[in-house]
C-alpha cells in the first residue's frame, strides 16, 4: 500500500462523517410563494433570514447543522428554508413577517407563528426553538 492509497483512505473516512452531516443540514432555498405552499400542506417551516457575508448567521446555520446531526427527529418534523437576506430582506415577504434583520429565525406552522430568535448563537435558544416545533408535531 502506497503513502497516497493510505492518505486517500484516511481521508475519505475523516470527510464521509461531514458529508453525511451537510448532507442533512441542506436547507431548501426560498422562493417567492414556496413557506406559503408548505405551509398549507402541513409542513412546520423554520425560515432562515441569513446573509453569506453574516457571521451571527454563519454561526446559527453551524448550530442548526450540529443539533439536525444529533436528533434526526428536527428533519422528521421541520421543513429548513433559507431566505437569502441581500434578495429578500427588503420583499414583501420579509416585511409581512415583520423581519427586523438578518440572521432571525422564524418557525411557523399553518397560520401560526411557534417562535422566533433574532441575532442569537446560543444553542439553548435555538436548541428550545427547534424543540417548540417537535413538541407540537
Amino acid at each position: 500500500m502506497t503513502r497516497r492509497e493510505i492518505f486517500l483512505g484516511a481521508s475519505a473516512l475523516v470527510l464521509a462523517p461531514m458529508a453525511a452531516s451537510a448532507q442533512s443540514a441542506a436547507m431548501i432555498d426560498y422562493e417567492p410563494g414556496l413557506p406559503e405552499r408548505l405551509l398549507a400542506e402541513g409542513h412546520t417551516v423554520l425560515l432562515d433570514f441569513a446573509a453569506s457575508w453574516c457571521s451571527t448567521c454563519r454561526a446559527q446555520g453551524r448550530i442548526i447543522e450540529a443539533l439536525r446531526a444529533q436528533n434526526p427527529a428536527y428533519d422528521a418534523a421541520i421543513t429548513f428554508v433559507r431566505v437569502d437576506w441581500d434578495t429578500y430582506g427588503q420583499s414583501e415577504f420579509a416585511m409581512l413577517l415583520g423581519v427586523p434583520r438578518r440572521s432571525t429565525l422564524i418557525m411557523l406552522r399553518g397560520e401560526d407563528e411557534l417562535g422566533r430568535i433574532i441575532a442569537s448563537t446560543r444553542e439553548d435558544d435555538i436548541r428550545a426553538l427547534l424543540d417548540t416545533a417537535v413538541g407540537e408535531a
